[in-house]
C-alpha cells in the first residue's frame, strides 16, 4: 500500500489487517506534541493536550463501569469535549452513539432504548429541548428498568458536569484489539419513527482510515468540516484524520462567512460538505474575493449533487472535485472526480477501489451490465448489521450465486459505456434536504393526527437553500375548518427542526393510479409547475 505523508515510524501501525485509531492517535501524539489537533471558535487543542484529553475520558468510563462492548451515547452540539469523549470511548472499548440534537423526544428515547446505552452525554440545549430525565432504558443485561447516568458537556460545576465528571487520571487500563467489535452505533436518519442503529465494526473504519491514508491525509493536512458530529459526512473524514495526524477545523454551525473566514486563515487543505453548503458558498457576494487556492481537495456527500451545480464549482473554485454517493452501511461508494470527468458530471462516478457494484431486479435477479435496476454493492467495510434488528438486516442484504453479500441501497441505476453509474431515481421515496434524510411516511403519518385530516401526502421539492425540502398535500374531512396556515404551524411544531414542512396545500382529492397508489411524482411536478 503507498502511504502519502505520513511520519515514517507510522507505517508499520497503519500495515495491520485491523488496527486502533487511538492508538494510532496516541503514536502521533508522541511524534508531534505541539501540532494542532482540533480547533473550534479560536480554542486550539494540540496533539499532547488531545491524547491527554481522551486518556482521561477513557479511564473515567472505566472508572464508572464501563466493560469492552457497552454503549454509550452522546446527543449535543459540535464541542472538543464531545469529541474527545468519541475517542476515549474507543480507548475504553465501548460503542459510540452520536444522536441527533434535532430529532424529536419521541426518536430520541426509541433510539437510547434501541441503543441500550447506559450512559448519556448531553449538553444543556438538548436537555432543555427535551425532558429526558423520566426516561429509564432497559439495561441489556437485566430486564429491569436501569437509569441512564447523564452527564453534561457544557456545565462547569455540579456532579454530573462534564468538569466533575473528568478525573485526573490518564492511564486507562489496555483494551485488547478486536476487529469484530463494534466501533460505533449510526443512527443514520432521526426521522423513521424508530430509527435503524448502523453498527459498523472496527475493521470497517479501521478500511476507512487506511484508505485516508494512501490519499494523502496526515500533517501537512489542515479538514475544515461544518456538518454535525453525529453525521457519517463528519466521521468519515474527522476520524481517520485525528488518526493520521492532520489538523480538523470545526464549526459548531455552517456559515458561508465564517466558512470562508476559516479556511483562508487556517489554509485548508481538505473539505467535505453536502450540495447545498456548495450552493450558498458560491451564492455570497463575497465569495470571489476569497483566496481559497490551499482547499486542493473538496468532497461531497449525502445528498445528489446537480450536473449544473458540479460545473459552477468547477469553474469559480479550481481544485479537486470528489463526488461520493454511499451508504452509512457501507458496501456501497462510487467517486466522480469531477475535476478529472468534466463530461460525466451527470453522474455519481465509477466503483472506489474494493467496492463491488451490481445492479439487481425486483425478484433479486442480477441484471446485464448497462440494464437499470437497484444498486447493490460489496466491500471490506460493510455494517454488522442493524442493532436488535435482525429481520430489517435481512432486508437490507442480497447474496450473489456464490454466497457474496451485499447491501441493497433501494435506489435505481445502471453503468454507462464507460462504467461510470447512472442514478435513475430513488426507489423510496427519502427526501435529502440540507444533506438530511426526511422520510415522507413519518410526516404523512403527524399529520394524519390531526382530528381535521383525512389524507395526506409528502413529497420533496427542489430548494435553492436546502437541495430539496418537503411539501405537504392534505386531503380534510369534510367537517373540517382549519386553514391551511394553521395546520401547516400545527404539524411544524411537532417535527423536528430538519423534517418541517416548508408549505402545505390543501386539495380535494389525491391522484392515485389504478391499483389505488398515490402518484407522488404528479404531485411534485405539479408544485414545481405552480410555482413557475
Amino acid at each position: 500500500m503507498t502511504v502519502a505523508r505520513i511520519p515514517m515510524n507510522l507505517p508499520d501501525l497503519l500495515a495491520q489487517p485491523v488496527g486502533s485509531l487511538p492508538a494510532l492517535m496516541s503514536a502521533v501524539a508522541q511524534l508531534r506534541p505541539e501540532h494542532s489537533a482540533l480547533i473550534l471558535n479560536g480554542v486550539t487543542l494540540n496533539y499532547r493536550e488531545f491524547d491527554q484529553l481522551v486518556s482521561r475520558a477513557a479511564a473515567s468510563l472505566q472508572r464508572d463501569g464501563v466493560q469492552p462492548g457497552d454503549v454509550i451515547a452522546a446527543c449535543a452540539g459540535t464541542s472538543l469535549e464531545y469529541v474527545a469523549l468519541y475517542f476515549g470511548v474507543l480507548r475504553a472499548g465501548g460503542v459510540m452513539t452520536p444522536l441527533p440534537p434535532s430529532a424529536t423526544a419521541q426518536n430520541l428515547t426509541g433510539m437510547l432504548a434501541n441503543s441500550e446505552a447506559r450512559w448519556l452525554f448531553l449538553d444543556q440545549p438538548v436537555a432543555k429541548a427535551w425532558d429526558l430525565e423520566g426516561f429509564m432504558p432497559a439495561a441489556k443485561t437485566s430486564e429491569a428498568p436501569v437509569a441512564l447516568k447523564k452527564v453534561w458537556f457544557d456545565l462547569t460545576t455540579g456532579p454530573d458536569s462534564w468538569a466533575q465528571w473528568l478525573g485526573t487520571q490518564a492511564n486507562p487500563a489496555p483494551v485488547a484489539n478486536d476487529p469484530e467489535r463494534a466501533f460505533n452505533l449510526i443512527y443514520s436518519s432521526g426521522t423513521t419513527g424508530v430509527p435503524k442503529g448502523i453498527v459498523q465494526p472496527c475493521s470497517m473504519r479501521w478500511s476507512q482510515t487506511q484508505r485516508a491514508a494512501a490519499n494523502g491525509i496526515g500533517f501537512a493536512s489542515v479538514l475544515l468540516l461544518s456538518t454535525p458530529l453525529y453525521s457519517n459526512t463528519t466521521l468519515v473524514p474527522l476520524l481517520p484524520g485525528l488518526a493520521l495526524g492532520a489538523t480538523a477545523v470545526l464549526m459548531s454551525k455552517f456559515d458561508t462567512r465564517q466558512y470562508l473566514a476559516l479556511a483562508t486563515r487556517h489554509r485548508a487543505t481538505h473539505t467535505v460538505m453536502v450540495p447545498v453548503q456548495y450552493q450558498r458558498l458560491l451564492d455570497d457576494p463575497t465569495f470571489a474575493a476569497h483566496d481559497l487556492s490551499s482547499l486542493r481537495i473538496k468532497g461531497s456527500t449525502s445528498a445528489p449533487f446537480s450536473a449544473a451545480l458540479k460545473a459552477e464549482v468547477l469553474q469559480r473554485w479550481p481544485g479537486e472535485l470528489n463526488d461520493v454517493y454511499g451508504m452509512t452501511e457501507g458496501g456501497v461508494r462510487c467517486e466522480l472526480k469531477a475535476h478529472l470527468h468534466p463530461n460525466k458530471l451527470h453522474t455519481i462516478g465509477q466503483p472506489s477501489a474494493g467496492h463491488e457494484i451490481r445492479m439487481i431486479d425486483d425478484n433479486g435477479i442480477e441484471l446485464e451490465r448497462g440494464q437499470t435496476g437497484e444498486i447493490v454493492g460489496s466491500a471490506s467495510a460493510m455494517m454488522k448489521g442493524y442493532h436488535g434488528l435482525p429481520e430489517k438486516t435481512r432486508e437490507i442484504e442480497w447474496f450473489d450465486s456464490t454466497g457474496k453479500r451485499f447491501i441493497r441501497t433501494g435506489d435505481i441505476g445502471r453503468f454507462d459505456e464507460d462504467g461510470f453509474v447512472i442514478l435513475s431515481d430513488r426507489k423510496k421515496d427519502m427526501v435529502i434536504s440540507g444533506g438530511f434524510n426526511i422520510y415522507p411516511s413519518d410526516l404523512e403519518a403527524e399529520l394524519e393526527q390531526h382530528p381535521e385530516v383525512a389524507e395526506a401526502a409528502v413529497v420533496g421539492v427542489p430548494s435553492r437553500a436546502w437541495g430539496e425540502t418537503p411539501v405537504g398535500y392534505v386531503v380534510l374531512r369534510p367537517t373540517a375548518t382549519i386553514t391551511k396556515e394553521a395546520l401547516l404551524a400545527w404539524v411544524n411544531a411537532r417535527l423536528g427542526k430538519t423534517q418541517r414542512l416548508a408549505d402545505l396545500l390543501l386539495i380535494d382529492d389525491l391522484p392515485r393510479n389504478e391499483i389505488g397508489k398515490t402518484l407522488k411524482r404528479q404531485l411534485r411536478e405539479q408544485y414545481v409547475q405552480g410555482q413557475q
